[in-house]
């Protein structure tokens, strides 16, 4: 309950700005609506012009009037000049309509106003709602409001805490996440939705005043280096688009849950289990499931906090497809090492989580599923999952991991054997995101150093730049060459086809391979590990014979290829 409180209380701030601009934005439709039946008069400006307000950090203005006017034989004096009250610096309104104001007082001209028939005493001179003011309004109304009462709804609907400390959590810690009560475990897929909905809608809410400020700055004052802002619309479109393919998805396949065999997932055992889709059967759909064992954490300080995922261990299967009660059974399972951590059912700021993403390229919809599911060191094995399926999946993503690997590894023969090559360009999109990121980084330091006079902090920006950048051109421009010539496995790296490194090994030292995680990537939520393959010797030496492989698959896949060719006895697990 105390948690629930100050979770309140951080919250109401936030619905009440929510609140406050509702108030607002109504307002201001419904005076605007009204005041379509007000009738025009003439009158006479007394003084106008606009005030100044400055602020801590910025200032804003305020446009005045005084006019005096008569309505059916009756004077009047109104000061009203738009619907909004008070000031502000939401584009050129205020300064440009002060300054119209004050043209006309000084030459004693008349002008329009707007008086109410019914109340002859309200009056006003511009009647025009202001839509660049009610964008700006409505991204703290949805904004904030949004969040408090996301919060508010959330916190009060949530389960109460469970106290880990009791037996029953103690003997079965997965129980204290609600979501894994059962082996039916639902997958992410809505949340994700509504999650892209909400960022959608969070984006295009804080970018839906800009068109109309830059249509003053483009088309009236012909700044036409405004015109970049329209890349933020541009980019509240595609994630529009984005949540709407979320959507087609998820009222496509639905639920769609995993029912795990064992539950739960096993470390030392099995991750097993199947998958209903509501689709048609059709054997030559690939379903490709991969699982992860994620380290969750936060790193930074302050405003700088930032939660990053990195992958520990990760393994990729095709999934026994067949026919089902609702259209298409998968089923699939993993055999998973011991070592490795347990699923965090209770996750603060740094956690485990093991994560089986389940992917299809289908006619329509493509299915994209993210299931977070409880997995422990219980050594349990699979019970009704039938073997043959399973080697049967097996063998499929075998020849897949084979296919793979061949498209790695160039063979071909010369005169003292076979070799094997691995060219330059083969980290070709890693490679070009690293010299993009240093020449970014690199003119920045360039930028604070000549412009901005900032030597130390551009030279630090500069140097990261440089490093990031060369690292990416050595991916790039790099090569391996892997030969066995006269009983001696030979490995030579090469720099735009300079030799910078040269390796051998007997063959009759040859202990054993080892994989190596040498890179690991993120693309959203999905991740990605390198590996590189080496051969060990008795007293412990290393020569890389293999890199650029793809998951834990594809590395014992590569071992296979290169054990053959090399005449070594492979021993990947």
């Amino acid at each position: 309950m105390k948690g629930k409180i100050v979770v309140t209380l951080f919250a109401l701030p936030f619905f009440a700005v929510g609140v406050w601009m509702l108030w607002s934005v109504s307002s201001s439709f419904h005076d605007a609506w009204r005041m379509q039946d007000w009738v025009p008069v003439d009158a006479r400006l007394v003084r106008g012009g606009y005030e100044t307000h400055s602020g801590d950090d910025s200032d804003t203005y305020e446009a005045y009037a005084e006019y005096s006017y008569t309505f059916e034989g009756q004077r009047f004096v109104g000061d009203r000049v738009s619907l909004s009250d008070g000031g502000d610096n939401i584009g050129h309104y205020q300064v440009d309509m002060g300054r119209r104001l004050q043209r006309t007082a000084a030459s004693g001209g008349d002008i329009v106003i707007y008086v109410d028939p019914d109340e002859p005493d309200a009056s006003i001179i511009d009647r025009n709602l202001r839509w660049g003011l009610i964008g700006f309004k409505s991204i703290f109304l949805f904004v904030f409001g949004g969040v408090g009462l996301g919060l508010l709804v959330f916190v009060w609907r949530a389960a109460p805490e469970k106290d880990p400390n009791q037996p029953e959590y103690k003997e079965s810690p997965w129980l204290l996440n609600d979501a894994w009560q059962t082996a039916s475990i639902r997958s992410s897929s809505k949340t994700a939705m509504w999650g892209a909905w909400a960022f959608a809608a969070f984006w295009n809410l804080i970018s839906a005043a800009l068109p109309f400020l830059l249509y003053e700055e483009v088309v009236e004052k012909e700044n036409y280096v405004a015109l970049v802002g329209l890349l933020f619309p541009l980019v509240g479109i595609g994630l529009l688009v984005w949540a709407i393919r979320r959507t087609l998805e998820w009222r496509r396949f639905g639920a769609a849950p995993v029912n795990l065999d064992p539950f739960p997932g096993s470390i030392g055992g099995h991750v097993g289990g199947t998958i209903d889709l509501n689709i048609p059967f059709d054997p030559t759909t690939r379903f490709q499931l991969t699982l992860n064992n994620l380290h969750s954490y936060v790193s930074g300080s302050g405003k700088d906090r930032s939660r990053k995922e990195e992958a520990k261990w990760q393994d990729a299967i095709v999934a026994h497809a067949g026919q089902g009660a609702r259209g298409t059974r998968l089923a699939f399972r993993f055999d998973v090492p011991e070592g490795l951590d347990a699923s965090d059912a209770d996750q603060g700021d740094s956690y485990h989580v093991w994560r089986l993403n389940l992917r299809a390229e289908l006619p329509g919809a493509d299915i994209d599923r993210d299931y977070d599911i409880p997995v422990y060191a219980t050594a349990e094995k699979s019970r009704h999952l039938s073997d043959r399926a399973v080697q049967k999946a097996r063998a499929e993503q075998s020849l897949i991991d084979n296919e793979s690997v061949g498209e790695i590894i160039k063979i071909r023969q010369n005169a003292g054997g076979k070799q094997m090559l691995y060219p330059m360009g083969r980290h070709l999109g890693p490679a070009l995101g690293g010299v993009i990121v240093g020449a970014i980084f690199a003119a920045i330091g360039w930028y604070m150093i000549n412009a901005e006079g900032h030597p130390i902090f551009g030279s630090v920006f500069a140097a990261v730049g440089a490093l990031i950048g060369m690292f990416g051109l050595y991916l790039m421009l790099n090569s391996l060459e892997v030969s066995k010539e006269a009983g001696n496995i030979k490995a030579v790296r090469r720099l735009l086809g300079l030799p910078i490194s040269r390796k051998q090994m007997h063959q009759n030292n040859f202990e054993r391979f080892e994989k190596n995680s040498t890179m690991k990537t993120q693309s959203g939520g999905k991740h990605t590990i390198h590996y590189s393959i080496s051969v060990i010797d008795r007293q412990g030496n290393e020569v890389v014979v293999g890199e650029g492989f793809k998951g834990e698959n594809e590395a014992n896949a590569a071992i296979r290829v290169i054990a053959r060719e090399l005449g070594l006895r492979a021993s990947p697990e």
